[in-house]
């Protein structure tokens, strides 16, 4: 019972080894704040090692922005930059501070003083980069877990106006205690080890076995497993966690900051894992749902030109898609949290380029 409440995987220090090596094909950036630098990934279309051969821009593409979450960086996208690029879609995937490759605070100054407007300010620095980069177009923001969080935030606030909004298995904008709730159900002993581990926020994550049984189908590899878990985040924001407990957007302002209404198009995507045990399928259903409500309220009040065309099924892997009322609900079969790094993160890929190509 107690064999994994180790100290061995709970880091207390900035990283100091070198940055690890990208796939070819994946470049690297980096971009000034005023806290200091952000790493930026930026998959290349002529360069991608997921195609054969040489891949040529899509001409006039909008370019996806992609943003992680808890304890993550922007290599957790690696999957799809690489999946995105070889189709000749523009992608760019930002590490927040204290993630991936970007500078990284304190322990203290992460934990406790490191707010989800902080945060936002290094997702808002990596955006305006790729816009200035790519000519002014809007993105098609990505965003996953704590991220998409971020990412609807950003939108509440009016900091950014984007084409289209992906939301994977996102911490609502309703707030996250369910989400937590789904999280002592599954470790019973999440308060006791976190007491165990002196408060240390990656306790949860705290040997591969809990992060396997967290972000992954079981039958992923424990060597992947072991992988991700070195490669993550030494100690995480427990500030950007507490401000999401709570409703912290408003609706109708998120869905005015994205420019793609019109016609039967659907601007937003809730991509949820089929069996992901955190943000599991009821929340993102109910998120789905307020969205589409908040659309259709929208509409009725002329505020958005949009179309009242009710909800449809869709074809797709799995067999529990729908679309309408301005959002598309899409479930990624075998997924679970981490369903961009899941043994079937190819299908929940496709399912992110159907809902780009119909923008």
């Amino acid at each position: 019972m107690f064999k994994n409440f180790t100290f061995r995987w709970l880091r207390w220090r900035r990283p100091t080894a070198p940055l690890p090596t990208l796939p070819d094909g994946i470049e690297r950036h980096f971009v000034d704040t005023p806290g200091g630098k952000i790493e930026v990934l930026r998959g290349n279309p002529q360069r991608s090692s997921a195609t054969a051969t040489a891949t040529t821009q899509r001409s006039n593409a909008a370019p996806l922005f992609f943003v992680h979450g808890g304890m993550g960086g922007a290599w957790v996208w690696l999957e799809y930059l690489e999946y995105f690029a070889a189709r000749g879609i523009p992608c760019y995937a930002v590490s927040m501070r204290g993630h991936g490759g970007s500078y990284y605070p304190s322990f203290l100054r992460m934990v406790y003083a490191t707010t989800k407007h902080h945060l936002a300010d290094d997702v808002l620095a990596g955006l305006r980069w790729v816009q200035e980069r790519e000519g002014g177009k809007e993105v098609v923001l990505v965003g996953h877990s704590s991220g998409g969080g971020l990412s609807q935030m950003i939108l509440s606030e009016q900091e950014a106006k984007v084409k289209g909004l992906a939301l994977v298995a996102a911490v609502p904008g309703f707030g996250s205690q369910r989400v937590y709730d789904s999280w002592y159900a599954l470790d019973r002993w999440f308060i006791p080890r976190m007491i165990f581990h002196l408060w240390h926020p990656n306790s949860p994550l705290s040997h591969p076995a809990f992060t396997k049984r967290a972000f992954f189908n079981p039958e992923m590899s424990d060597a992947y497993v072991e992988k991700f878990q070195e490669r993550a985040a030494p100690y995480e924001s427990f500030i950007w966690a507490l401000g999401m407990m709570k409703p912290f957007i408003h609706y109708q302002k998120v869905v005015g900051q994205i420019s793609s209404w019109g016609s039967s198009r659907q601007g937003i995507l809730v991509l949820s894992g089929e069996v992901d045990k955190i943000m599991r399928l009821p929340i993102m259903e109910d998120l789905a749902e307020t969205y589409r409500k908040t659309y259709r309220d929208m509409v009725q009040q002329k505020k958005l030109d949009g179309e009242e065309d009710g909800v449809k099924s869709l074809p797709g892997e799995g067999g529990l898609d729908d679309s309408g009322l301005g959002v598309r609900y899409c479930v990624v079969p075998r997924a679970g949290h981490h369903l961009q790094n899941d043994i079937t993160w190819e299908l929940g890929a496709k399912k992110l380029l159907d809902f780009y190509e119909q923008l």
